[in-house]
């Protein structure tokens, strides 16, 4: 449906819907930029608290994902009128939480009465316009270089189901509860090229783009991609979400090749890390810079397909 939107004219628009980036991002001066973003869903734990606050990380990870800096941000709320007041307290609660720890400042939002709680932000940043890190930068030769593990919608559809450990879930919630801010930290120490934060297209979905923006082709080694506790054997037990299916349905024919872990590098995300291109010789300092960051695969001329799973 993008497709079919007019594209404006303005050359200050730097990055818009065009390559299905995280963020938008516009010009204001040589020396600054906004970066624009929104996301909200509805809850994906039992604790309200909790959901708020995995609800604002959430949202504040495009900002990160682009190189940016958040400043500003505007709830967005949709609850049931007649819902209980103590719950909706605690869900603006963990998000104000969480963006007091981004340093990002709530200045307003919007509600409306549903029947179906969702919560989330549309927040605001900065950037200098000449380090943007867009998904279209990656280049031939690059190493890709991930943040965090995979796995929180299918350990979420095992919670669902009963037949999740506790101790899985908690380390679920805690992935989904922690920032991208030191990942972008650590990113803008080296020279990186491009970047695309992992969330509802999962890795593939999310890589398929970052591949068709840069007009390159990603390989991806599964056997590095690193998961939570739990996810491998929960996906074995069958504990698909829909949202995978569906990331199956569309990337799969953008892919070549195969593995194991096939349901879970189409996982879909909430609050997942940053997937970052940039050259092999800054590979190793930016696992310095990040611990958590790992290396999962290269980028390569476009071939027939924009992915290659090895």
């Amino acid at each position: 449906m993008l497709a079919r939107l007019p594209r404006g004219t303005d050359k200050n628009v730097l990055v818009g819907f065009d390559t299905a980036d995280d963020a938008g991002v516009y010009k204001l001066t040589p020396e600054c930029a906004l970066v624009q973003t929104v996301d909200f869903f509805t809850p994906i734990v039992d604790d309200p608290f909790t959901f708020g606050a995995i609800a604002a990380a959430n949202s504040l990870s495009d900002v990160y994902a682009m190189g940016g800096r958040p400043l500003t941000a505007l709830s967005i709320l949709c609850y049931p009128g007649k819902g209980d007041l103590e719950d909706l307290g605690e869900i603006l609660q963990g998000g104000a939480a969480k963006m007091v720890e981004a340093g990002c400042s709530i200045v307003g939002g919007h509600s409306v009465n549903d029947d179906e709680i969702k919560f989330g932000y549309s927040v605001t940043g900065t950037i200098h316009p000449d380090r943007v890190l867009a998904n279209s930068g990656a280049r031939t030769g690059d190493a890709l270089v991930f943040t965090k593990r995979i796995g929180t919608g299918v350990i979420g559809t095992a919670l669902k189901r009963g037949i999740a450990d506790p101790a899985h879930v908690d380390a679920m919630i805690a992935s989904m509860l922690a920032l991208n801010r030191a990942a972008c930290e650590a990113m803008l120490q080296v020279e990186a090229h491009g970047c695309t934060d992992v969330t509802g297209f999962g890795l593939l979905g999310h890589a398929r783009e970052m591949a068709l923006a840069s007009n390159v082709t990603l390989e991806i080694q599964a056997a590095a991609v690193r998961f939570l506790s739990g996810a491998v054997e929960y996906a074995r037990q069958g504990a698909i979400p829909a949202g995978l299916t569906n990331n199956r349905e569309f990337v799969s024919p953008c892919v070549e090749g195969s593995s194991e872990f096939d349901d879970l590098l189409y996982d879909p995300q909430t609050s997942g890390g940053l997937l970052i291109s940039l050259p092999e010789r800054e590979v190793a300092e930016l696992e310095r810079a990040f611990p958590d960051a790992y290396r999962i695969g290269s980028v390569r001329e476009r071939s027939e397909k924009p992915l290659r799973i090895l």
